[in-house]
């Protein structure tokens, strides 16, 4: 490639799309990049879900709104899928954005593309056809964002501990972000992948940490942390986010849906915590959130 191509690829003069929070926003600059591989590493439970979910639906925001115009592919490997959850927070987005369906019959859920992927095999047969269907797909919206949730589960059981298996994965690692990487580049998507964690262990040389290409020391649930899938897969991504959670909790006060009766309740949520651990355009920054039924809300 010449050096020229090279820069009109850079994601700081891609388009990027919004989370839908304005405090996640300008912690990432402006979102998540076009043309490029993010990777959300976390524990369960910590949202990266629902982080997924909700930049989905803001794809289809205009690109003046900091959405990409587009429709989501939603890879999901980890069953069931919440299905429930993406309805809930669809009707919040519909009621926040008529507009974008004004003059349509449709609603945000059209525009998310569920497909179930149950091991490496079938995700790299679902990949080969991803291209066909940005090609020919005759929906309102084109597509504009893949989601993998999540990498690492389509690895728990499928290779061993030894030296020929280790060799196996690490050709599917490069394999997968590989086309991955094509796709983004070829027809300006958005490419982003959930992963998960292990807790830290360190070896007798202390040299754990670098070995599996974790750059910072990651605590979550008062725990030390480290990505699943090792320096391997570190390599295929071009950025890092990391999502803990902590035994803090946020008092928020709301009011019930029926206006009539007019009472108030206080709810307690748990603060999460969304680090820039590498990333080829972003600083080391750092966000609190909470969750809430409409989405993913920031703390300052």
């Amino acid at each position: 490639m010449k050096p020229r191509s090279l820069l009109s690829q850079s994601p700081t003069t891609s388009l990027k799309l919004t989370t839908g929070c304005e405090t996640l926003d300008e912690c990432l600059r402006g979102g998540f990049p076009c043309d490029s591989l993010t990777e959300i590493v976390a524990e369960s439970g910590c949202g990266k879900t629902q982080l997924c979910l909700q930049l989905s639906l803001c794809a289809q925001l205009p690109i003046s709104n900091g959405g990409l115009d587009g429709s989501a592919l939603y890879l999901h490997s980890e069953f069931p899928f919440p299905f429930r959850r993406l309805h809930q927070l669809s009707r919040s987005f519909h009621l926040s954005n008529p507009s974008i369906y004004a003059d349509h019959n449709d609603n945000p859920c059209d525009h998310v593309f569920v497909q179930n992927v149950h091991n490496v095999d079938h995700l790299f047969d679902v990949m080969a056809k991803i291209e066909y269907f940005v090609k020919n797909s005759k929906t309102r919206l084109p597509l504009k964002l893949i989601v993998l949730d999540s990498v690492a589960a389509l690895f728990r059981s499928e290779f061993d501990n030894t030296p020929s298996d280790l060799r196996k994965r690490a050709s599917c690692f490069f394999k997968i972000s590989g086309k991955l990487k094509q796709l983004a580049n070829k027809f300006g998507l958005a490419v982003v992948i959930t992963n998960q964690v292990t807790d830290f262990v360190e070896s007798s040389d202390g040299l754990s940490g670098l070995r599996i290409g974790n750059l910072r020391c990651l605590y979550s649930s008062g725990r030390r942390v480290v990505p699943a899938l090792g320096l391997a897969w570190a390599n295929c991504v071009n950025s890092r986010v990391f999502i803990s959670r902590s035994g803090d909790t946020i008092c928020q006060e709301g009011r019930d849906d029926d206006e009539r009766s007019g009472s108030s309740y206080v709810s307690r949520r748990a603060r999460r915590r969304l680090d820039i651990v590498f990333s080829p355009h972003l600083p080391a920054s750092s966000c609190d959130f909470v969750i809430t039924r409409e989405g993913i809300c920031g703390v300052r």
